[in-house]
Formats: structure tokens, sequence, C-alpha cells
């Protein structure tokens, strides 16, 4: 669980005091003839235990164990289940309990924090006593209360349970619903919703489930606060009440059918929850689907937002509601880094643990479901539950079902849909028309072979629906015209496919498939009928130009696109001249299995300028190769880029250095990251060769946090020229700032030696804060650099290195003082104290020693908080 949670940058479980960590203590284990039993971690996993047993179980016999054992209660931030400040205590995963033994043996699985634990289905029975004026809610049955002097003693007890939730609280926060399907106590919080509107919701979703379902196995479910928390309604809904797009009752109505499905099947399913998840996870969504459907046929997915006049012209306001679940799952697609369903639970990444993968279940039930018709997914899940209910089962018996009950071959579902990352995306080819018939060209861009549903389409009304199968890379039909004016594939979004922009014909007209453009500001999802552009304001600030606004054009909508441009015109306030910028992206996404998981081809160019009379204009063509790890958990990647720096510099009368208007540069970097919570180590080698010199660099980061919250990091950095013909120091290694003549940095004076704006400082080269006298090396230069932080956000940074310049000797150099680390890569502030020079405070303008770090960029910003996620 540890090496999980620093793997999502969490550092809340690493630094926790031995009070809020929970622990299991073994007093003694015997036998029913009393002989004491020795144990072991099993696999040196240190929340399982093996029995050494005296002796054997033999068939159709059983034997009893004691245990005694002491457990601390965990503070509940970690996992929301444990002790709460206002004294209440959730318990789950809390006492030892059979592992599930399945195919001959025990499932040995660690607790993850992934709530699959596999417990083998028990019979429960406890007592517990708590005080008088304290409150339980469980999942199993209370059958005695007896009140003792200042406490109260609880029997509960329960048949063929996975798990056993007890929570206790000084103030009653349940509400128990109760008709003659189920029982269910709840504690989703939510005071804007009256006791009768819950009444009704509870009936509403407990009769709608039952009847999709069957009857459940179980008599009482519990609905916790904790539950829902731990895997909410992803979306808008995410937003604070007061700006929440859905009714306070549709709130609650939707937190509560996903939890309510979510604890139902597990009551009543018995899978292994790590490997079989996606059953799980799949009827969850269909059936909230479905629901969604019957009860808010015309609910969006923004919910009242789409009511708004204003934002009518953006496509995801008017998405119906069970759209955005396609979308998310596409986000991952698109990034390329969707996994397959059946993959072990704790391989992952967080944001397809809690959505993505949850969302492409169901719509692969979804998908399954409008292929065969009649309710055979729905009747099928049904005798699958209804058979296993009192057993243990697996996805190939869930299999078995589905295919007795389908009367068309689905071998596809589960070797392609489930089984793999196969992506689906058909397209239209040549389509001929005639009076009466059409002759269709379909193309399988992927070569996934799955089934893809035809519609034809008159003045906006379906005249025809078909399925079809088999086409491997592309086929041509002859189907009747149905007097239709356009072709379309897959209508109703019912296929998860990759791209639908391709999915439409129109059979109108010489130009077939012309989209308009649609201007829209700042962003939107893919919208298939238009061609979109957007349009943001922007601006860009340094000291010659002074701010310089402009708007950004760009095509780049909320999900990836194979094909990115963005293009910024500026108007630069200091000199009354246009500036600006533009970018292009081509990705080639790998989807075979290897470590090369993305091919990038861009091209970047810029013109601002660079002192006060001169401009810069750079053209940069570029190729990455992207790597990462088959086990995307690692948080590793590598990347090869090559590139061509083309740069022409206006002369200008303040700058000295000659030879250095025009050139280009070849340089190649290969990079290899791997970071956590925890720890970070990369590395990262740099060639560059120009006409005027050669040069070659390497720099090692390493980053520790420590069990106390102390942090240390060390940064390595060498490099040496291997030939130079120039007498300018413009292409040197810089001690404490590059002079970056590949204009890789966002410098706010980047000719300036003076001043607050020479002051700023870029992590790169030799990283140094402190100036000397040297602070060029035209020959090798090698340094060191460490900080280590005494309280939060409080460091003390060391440096140290050497340089060597032609027709002098290597000189040794250091520094060290306070960095004051306000928000990493964004705002962060250095004040030297001691270093070559001497007592740096003694400095009668120290002002001017003070280095800082300021990004304008947002986009560094909310990289610090998505990186868990992805």
């Amino acid at each position: 669980m540890a090496k999980k949670f620093s793997d999502e940058f969490i550092r809340s479980f690493h630094l926790a005091s031995e009070k809020e960590r929970g622990f299991t203590s073994i007093k003694n284990i015997v036998d029913e003839k009393y002989k004491s039993v020795s144990w072991n971690r099993a696999n040196a996993k240190v929340d399982l235990l093996k029995l050494e047993l005296n002796e054997p179980i033999l068939p159709c016999s059983k034997q009893t164990f004691s245990f005694t054992y002491l457990v601390k209660i965990p503070d509940a931030k970690f996992t929301k289940y444990g002790y709460y400040s206002n004294g209440s205590i959730i318990l789950k995963n809390w006492y030892l309990n059979p592992a599930q033994f399945e195919n001959k043996q025990f499932v040995l699985q660690s607790n993850e924090n992934l709530d699959d634990i596999p417990n083998a289905f028990s019979d429960f029975e406890i007592d517990i006593e708590i005080p008088n004026d304290f409150y339980l809610n469980s999942n199993l049955n209370i059958l005695e209360t007896l009140a003792l002097s200042s406490t109260k003693k609880i029997t509960l007890n329960a048949k063929n349970k996975s798990e056993v939730v007890i929570i206790i609280e000084p103030n009653l926060t349940y509400q128990t619903y109760k008709n003659e399907i189920i029982e269910v106590s709840c504690g989703i919080v939510d005071n804007k919703v009256n006791e009768i509107d819950k009444a009704i919701i509870f009936d509403r979703i407990s009769r709608f489930t039952a009847s999709k379902l069957g009857s459940p196995l179980t008599s009482k479910i519990l609905i916790s606060q904790e539950d829902y928390a731990r895997q909410p309604f992803y979306g808008l809904n995410q937003l604070p009440s007061f700006l929440s797009p859905f009714s306070d009752n549709l709130m609650f109505e939707l937190k509560f059918l996903k939890t309510y499905l979510n604890n139902y099947l597990k009551e009543n399913l018995n899978l292994n929850q790590r490997r079989d998840y996606w059953i799980y996870d799949g009827i969850q969504l269909f059936l909230m689907m479905q629901y969604a459907e019957e009860y808010f046929p015309n609910l969006k997915m923004t919910g009242n937002v789409a009511n708004l006049k204003i934002l009518k012209p953006y496509h995801f306001v008017n998405l119906d509601f069970n759209q955005q679940f396609n979308y998310l799952y596409m986000l991952m697609a698109r990034k390329n880094l969707d996994q397959p369903l059946n993959e072990p639970k704790n391989k992952l990444i967080k944001f397809n643990e809690q959505i993505a993968s949850k969302y492409r279940a169901g719509l692969s039930f979804k998908y399954l479901d409008s292929y065969l018709g009649d309710d055979i997914v729905h009747n099928s899940i049904r005798e699958y539950i209804q058979e296993n209910q009192f057993f243990g089962s697996n996805s190939r018996q869930f299999e078995t079902v589905l295919l007795k009950n389908s009367p068309k071959d689905i071998g596809w579902f589960f070797r392609t849909v489930i089984e793999t990352r196969d992506l689906i995306d058909y397209k239209f080819g040549k389509v001929t028309k005639s009076k009466d018939s059409l002759s269709v060209n379909i193309i399988n861009k992927t070569g996934t072979n799955v089934p893809i549903s035809l519609y034809h389409i008159k003045d906006n009304e379906i005249v025809h629906k078909s399925w079809i199968t088999n086409i491997t890379s592309d086929s041509t039909l002859i189907v009747p015209r149905f007097e239709a004016d356009k072709l379309t594939l897959n209508y109703f979004n019912e296929v998860p496919e990759y791209n639908l922009r391709n999915n439409w014909k129109s059979l109108k007209g010489f130009f077939f498939n012309n989209r308009p453009f649609k201007f829209l500001f700042f962003k939107d999802l893919e919208e298939p009928n238009y061609n979109q552009l957007f349009f943001v304001p922007e601006a860009e600030f340094n000291i010659y130009d002074g701010i310089a606004p402009g708007i950004r054009f760009n095509n780049k909508s909320i999900l990836n696109k194979p094909f990115i441009f963005s293009i910024s015109p500026m108007y630069s306030t200091n000199t009354g001249t246009f500036v600006g910028k533009f970018s292009t992206l081509i990705e080639d996404n790998i989807r075979e299995k290897g470590k090369l998981y993305s091919i990038r081809y861009m091209a970047n160019g810029s013109r601002f300028h660079y002192t006060k009379d001169a401009f810069y204009t750079t053209f940069t063509p570029m190729i990455q190769f992207r790597f990462r790890d088959e086990n995307l958990r690692t948080n590793k990647n590598e990347f090869i880029q090559i590139r061509q720096v083309y740069v022409n510099r206006d002369k200008s009368e303040y700058i000295t250095d000659t030879n250095t208007e025009n050139y280009n540069i070849f340089n190649l970097k290969y990079g290899n990251y791997q970071s956590e919570g925890t720890k970070h180590f990369s590395i990262l080698n740099d060639l560059q060769i120009s006409n005027s010199f050669g040069k070659i660099a390497s720099e090692i980061h390493y980053r520790k946090l420590f069990e106390n919250n102390r942090q240390i990091s060390l940064r390595l950095f060498a490099g040496a020229f291997m030939f130079r013909s120039t007498n300018s120091d413009f292409f040197s290694f810089g001690l404490d700032r590059p002079n970056d003549y590949m204009f890789d940095y966002n410098l706010l004076g980047r000719s300036e030696t003076t001043g607050i704006y020479s002051q700023q400082y870029v992590y790169a080269e030799g990283g140094f804060k402190s100036k000397f006298d040297t602070r060029l090396a035209n020959q090798w230069m090698a340094t060191i650099n460490g900080t280590f932080n005494i309280w939060n956000w409080i460091q003390i940074y060391g440096d140290a290195g050497m340089l060597k310049n032609q027709y002098s000797t290597a000189k040794f150099v250091f520094d060290s003082g306070l960095h004051f680390n306000l928000v990493p890569d964004f705002f962060e502030l250095f004040l030297p104290v001691y270093s070559s020079n001497g007592f740096e405070l003694n400095s009668n303008n120290y002002g001017e020693k003070i280095r800082f770090v300021v990004t304008l960029a947002p986009k560094t910003l909310i990289s610090l908080f998505t990186r868990k996620w992805f």
C-alpha cells in the first residue's frame, strides 16, 4: 500500500507518525486441541499469514483455529477507513479473514487500497462493546443490544459475507430504509434532501436493481459516505455545491445509485476482484446508463448548464448524460494510456482504475447489448448472478452464460474488447449512389475485427439500421438506398470508437462531407460534423516587448488529436511591432507491445525581441521517440529527441558578441526519468553540434524524501566542448545561468547582465545561485548542486564545481544559502549566504544577489496536480 501511495505522489502515509499508522500484533494461534500453531508472513507480505498446521486437514473434514491478536486502528486520512477526529470509527479490512480458495490454491493478494481483498465468503458473529452515547451501524444484522453501566454490548451476525463493515459514531447520521426487497442503512450526507424524497429514491433504485439482477442474496446493505468518497461520481458534480449543475435530489440519487450498485454486486457476486473487477464495473455502469435512460431521458452531461444560451454552441454542453462515459474513456485512449480490461487491478494507473477502465467496461456491455438486442445481455447477467450467489465464480463462467444465450458469434467481445486494448475505428471509403441502391466501401483503419452499426438517415431521422461484421481491412457492400440523404456509422456512439469524425457520408451534392468551420472561445470536445477552430486571448511578457497581448488560434480540443497546430500573433506594446509564435505536432501512437509508445513530429518557431532594438527568430523541426515501461505504474519514461535549431538574430548596438547573429545547431537528447512521491531519479544527456562548436553534457538528478519529512536533492552536471572555433563566449557553459542560445527558456530579460531581470534563475547547466567574476566556461565544467529542507518549504542549498577556460587553469567555486521553495518550478527564491566571494550577507548590494524562479505558464502549475492520476 505504501508503494502504491508513493506511485501516485501521495506522501501522507510515508510521513505519518506511529500514532497515525495502524498495525496488527499476533499474540497466539492455537488449534482445537489448544496446541500452538506456527505461522509466518506468506511470500514476505506483511498482511498475509500462513499457518503451519500441526495436522493436515483431510477431505470432508474440518479444523478450528483460535486467534488472539491486537489491532491498532489507523487514522482514516489514508484510506477513509479508521478513526476520525470527531470520535467516529469506520472499521473495514480490520480483522483476519480466510483467503479465497480458488483452483486448489489460496489467492494471496495484499491490500493495496483497491477494495479488492480476496476474502472468502464466511459466517460471522461479533460481540462489540461501545459507550452508551455512541451509535453503531453495520452491514451485519444486529441480533441483540445489552445495556451495561456506561456501555452497551451489541451482538452482530451474518452468513455468506465477504467483508464486514462496522461504523461507530457519536452522532446518528445513518438512516434505515426498508421494503420487501432489501434493507439499506445509508450514511450518504445530504441535508438538502428531505427524508421522504430519500425514501422514494431508495425504493426506486432497489426495485430497478432487483428487476435487472434478480432477488439479492443478502437482506441488508450498508452504504457509507466513505464508500462514495472512495469512488465518487467523477465529472461536473465534483464542483462545489453552489456551482453544481445538478439539483440536490438528482445529486443524491446519482450518489446513492452508484454506491448501492457497487455494494450490491459485491454482496451478491463472489469474484476475484483484482482480476475480474471489469465484470463488477461493467454491470454497475451498464445499469447506471440504463437507469439514466429510463428516469432521466433528457438529462445532459452538464445538467442545468445546458440551459445557458451563451454555451449552446459548445458540443460538450449538448451531450446526453451517458455520452460522458465514452469521452472519459477516450481521454486515456487518445493519450495512449488505456489498458486492457483484464489487466490486474493493481497494475492500472489511478485514472484507469477509478474512471476510464470502469467506463470502458460499462460501454463494452452497452455495445454488446446493442449488437445482440432482445435483453440478452440483461438476462444473461441476471442468470449468472443468480447461479453463482453461493459460490465463487470467474469471468470464464460469465462468458459461458453469454455464449449460451447469444444467437450470434460474440467471441470478439471477450478476445478483443475485454482482453486487448485494440482500438476500434471504421470510416467510409468511396460511396457510389444509384436510384435504388448504394455501393458503400467501409474501411477498418485499425484492423480490429468487431461489428459496426450502419445507419441510413433522411431529414435527420433514422430510416434503417444494420450491423456490419467481418470487415478485417475494407469491404464494399451493396445496400438499398432507402431514400437516405446521409450514411452514418455508429450514429448513437454505441461502439466505443476511437474517432467519430470519419463516420458519416453525405449523399447530397458533389462535395461529400464538406464540414463547415466552427469558431469557439477556449476549448470544446470534438464535434464530428465541424472543423473546429479555437481562439484564446494570450499574452507574453519580457522587458523588451513589454506585455505582448494576442490571440492563440488552435485546433486542440479536450481530447488529444493526431495533428495539432497553434499560432499566436501578438503585439509588442513596447516596440509597436508584431511578434508571436507557432507550433505543430503530429503524434503517432504505437499500440503494439514494446517500450516505444509514441513518435512525435514537431515544428515550432517564434519571433520576439532579445534586446531593446533587435528581434530573434527561431525555427525548430524536431522528432521525438518516447519510451515507457510496460507496467505503467512504474512512472518510468525515456525519450530520444532529435532537432535542428535555426536562429536568426538581428544585429544590435547593445550586443558586443560578433558572428552570433545567424546560426543553426543540431541537438540530440536522451532522457530517462523515474519518479514517485518519495524518490526521483533522472538522467539527461545532451549533444550539440554547430559549424563553430561541438559540445556534450550530462545531467543526473536524485531526490529522496525521508519519513521525518526531510528531503535531500542532488544534481550532478558535467559538460565539455569537443571542438570550438569561435572566440565568442556566447555558446559557452553558464555557471549560474545558461546563455540560452537555443531559446529553450522563458527568460524575462535574456540579454540583461545587471538589474532585477538578470537575477532570474534557471535550473540548468552549472546550477549555481551566486554570481562570480568567471561565469562561463569554454572548455569544460563539472558541478554538483544539493538542497536539504529544514522546515516545509524552507531549504538550505549548496553548490560546488570546477570550470575550465582556454588559456587559464581550472577554477574551483562554491556557494550556499537559503532556498524558499514556495511553489516548485513556479515561484522560488534563493538567498545566498556564503560562497567563494565570501560572506554574501555583508554585501551592501545584497538585494541584487537574490535569485528567483518565476514561471508564467499555468501548465507548469497544473502538472503538479495531475501527475498522481497519470
